[in-house]
Formats: structure tokens, C-alpha cells, sequence
């Protein structure tokens, strides 16, 4: 299977193109750092990406993309143009948790022991997830929810290792590490959980907050 994967959650945005076939499984792409001073194009990476990896674009079998948490408009430009790639050619479309991406890269990274995944959930609060690594293995033991920088320490002096972007930014003792396109890819090849582009969406833990209009004024 032929897949190319996005990963725009978090500062740091991949594109990768992984092709999995009798004679085994290769993977390309780039990393680029997202800041003001620095525009990323989606589409000029893609096209770079399938270049590195000698396929047209009508060669791929699947689309994958990570789907947060993290940053919100970014993982949304991912997913429409995941969307519009699917639209167009009808290919397969699978989301993958920018957290499992995250853990996953962290043990590849070499870090095989307890760890809590936490990303910024904003007004002082943080996505958080935690991991055991039995055999090099990831299991969840603590499912992905917002908890408050008391619980993120919490977790830590338990024995964890705190791991994500950007995290040593307000845990010094963490591990930073970024989800990856090439993981994204990976996990999308393991599982094969395809969807209807129509349904596929962010993870977005928090209500969606808003002011109802008071009634009109009779006068």
C-alpha cells in the first residue's frame, strides 16, 4: 500500500510517503518548522515528498492524517486537504491521534519505560495520556484528557516521563518530542481503519463554549 501521511499539529509540520509492498516498507518526507517568519505550503511538501519517493500522485492508495490534539487550524488545513485528496481521487482516508504519534516516536526515540504524553490545551490546562511499555510495546493506561499543570506534575513524580512539543516550555524535567508524518503512516499501514472523509475530525476535548443572544427587546 502506498500512503501519504500529514502531520500538522504541532510546530513542527511532516509530510510523508510510505509504500509497503511484497519487497518491504520504505518511507520518505520532510519536516518543516512552522513559525510567523517561516509559511509553510502544504502542497509544495506533498509534491517534494512524492518526488523523494518516485510516485505520481495518482499512485497513492491512502490518505493519513493526524488529528490532534494540538494546534487546531493546522490539524484542519490537514484535514481538508486530506479531504479534498479523497474528493478527487477516491482513495482511502484513515485519522491517527497525534498522541499515539507522539508515544510511539517516543519509543523509537529509545525511551522504553513510563511515560504521560502532554500537549498544550491552552488557558493553563494540557492534554495529557499515559503509557506503559511492556517489551518495547505501548499500552494506554491513562486515557487522553485535559487535566490542569498540578496533575501534568503529578504524573511525573510518580515515576513518568513527559513527553510532547514544546513540553520542557513549562515541564523542564520532560522530553521533547514531535509527532511524526512517517508515524502517522506506520500506524495508518498497523490498523487499516478507513473512513468517509465527510467524518473525520479534530480531537477536540473541550465543549464548544458560546453566548446565547439574548431575545429581542419588545418595545
Amino acid at each position: 500500500m502506498k500512503i501519504l501521511a500529514f502531520e500538522f499539529s504541532s510546530s513542527q509540520r511532516s509530510v510523508a510517503v510510505l509504500n509497503a509492498d511484497e519487497s518491504g516498507v520504505t518511507s520518505t518526507g520532510e519536516v518543516v518548522e512552522s513559525s510567523p517568519g517561516n509559511s509553510t505550503q502544504p502542497l509544495s511538501m506533498v509534491e517534494r515528498a512524492l518526488n523523494q519517493a518516485g510516485l505520481e500522485r495518482g499512485q497513492i492508495e491512502c490518505i493519513a492524517v493526524g488529528i490532534g490534539p494540538g494546534s487546531y487550524t493546522s490539524i484542519r488545513v490537514a484535514i481538508s486537504l486530506a479531504q479534498g485528496w479523497q474528493l478527487a481521487t477516491n482513495v482511502k482516508l484513515t485519522g491517527v491521534s497525534s498522541v499515539e504519534c507522539i508515544a510511539e516516536q517516543a519509543v523509537a526515540e529509545g525511551l522504553n519505560r513510563p511515560l504521560s504524553v502532554v500537549v498544550d490545551a491552552q488557558r493553563g490546562e494540557f492534554y495529557l495520556a499515559g503509557y506503559d511499555c511492556p517489551g518495547g510495546k505501548l499500552r494506554e493506561v491513562v486515557p487522553l484528557r485535559i487535566v490542569s499543570s498540578d496533575e501534568v506534575r503529578a504524573r511525573e513524580q510518580a515515576g513518568d516521563v513527559l513527553v510532547g512539543p514544546d513540553v520542557t516550555r513549562w515541564f523542564p524535567g520532560g522530553r521533547q518530542v514531535f509527532p511524526r508524518a512517517e508515524v502517522v503512516a506506520t500506524l495508518a499501514l498497523a490498523w487499516r481503519n478507513f473512513v468517509s472523509g465527510k467524518t473525520i475530525e479534530p480531537i477536540y476535548l473541550r465543549e464548544t463554549q458560546f453566548v446565547k443572544a439574548a431575545p429581542p427587546r419588545v418595545i
